[in-house]
């Protein structure tokens, strides 16, 4: 093993013991990470995507949201990163592009150990940086069928197009089979409390798709001293979800965001 790796995995194995990684191992419950890999470079500017895999490795997913996802994309050496972290992980690959971006394309993917059901691109009103889409697939837990959403809105000081993007997306999902429950998670750019999060609690949403922000309750980004939470975790409805656990990994290097782990109930 190189020695390079040493503190890593050190690191990796402290976060572990602190999310008590025997709660995924409850057959009832639902483990889900949210993380956005930076296309694999890490705070030393280093592309590592073997990095990137042991971080999420010893989380021990059944389902992994990554924002920030390149697929053959000159800069990442061609490589489709979701399938290769798939393959590597065990778990199965969807993935939603932005946009053409280097030889290839550049978006979001969700990685699942469950059996994946159906998988939807939800394009988002574009903001004037970049186009964005949401992804939602579902799931089998067991019997229980869960949909799962990954998203990473626009990311500039203005809120405008970041707000926009939200409502458009808790619109999106409230139209969607009503009898599914719904794990909402990702990169939102944007404070627990600011309007782009509240968007996907307003008032006027039905039911089941009236979210309730589950943490974490720590900051994310940067990962090396973090000072925002921008990531963040949803369910709907609200009161059919048990809430085990929502905590952010102490992970400084392998991304400038930390990942966040929520165990779940559904």
């Amino acid at each position: 093993m190189a020695l390079r790796f040493l503190p890593l995995l050190l690191l990796i194995t402290a976060s572990c013991s602190a999310l008590r990684l025997g709660a995924g191992d409850d057959p009832t419950s639902l483990r889900v990470v949210s993380y956005n890999i930076r296309h694999g470079v890490g705070m030393d500017g280093e592309l590592d995507l073997e990095r990137t895999a042991a971080v999420l490795e010893a989380l021990r997913a059944d389902v992994i949201l990554l924002q920030e996802v390149d697929e053959r994309c000159d800069r990442s050496g061609g490589v489709d990163q979701a399938s290769a972290l798939g393959e590597r992980l065990g778990m199965d690959p969807a993935f939603a592009p932005f946009m053409d971006f280097g030889g290839g394309r550049y978006g979001l993917a969700i990685l699942s150990r469950l059996p994946i059901d159906s998988s939807e691109v939800i394009t988002l009103p574009p903001g004037q940086r970049e186009p964005r889409s949401a992804l939602a697939v579902v799931v089998r837990k067991g019997r229980q069928p869960v949909r799962v959403v990954n998203a990473h809105l626009d990311w500039l000081e203005d809120d405008t197009e970041r707000f926009a993007q939200a409502t458009h997306l808790s619109d999106a999902i409230a139209a969607m089979d009503p009898t599914i429950p719904t794990v909402f998670g990702g990169d939102l750019n944007d404070a627990p409390k600011s309007r782009t999060v509240l968007a996907f609690e307003r008032a006027e949403l039905p039911w089941h798709a009236r979210f309730r922000r589950i943490g974490p309750f720590g900051y994310t980004f940067p990962s090396d001293e973090p000072a925002r939470s921008i990531d963040h975790f949803l369910v709907a409805p609200s009161n059919l979800w048990s809430t085990a656990e929502v905590q952010v990994v102490r992970e400084p290097m392998a991304s400038d965001h930390r990942p966040i782990v929520a165990d779940l109930v559904p």
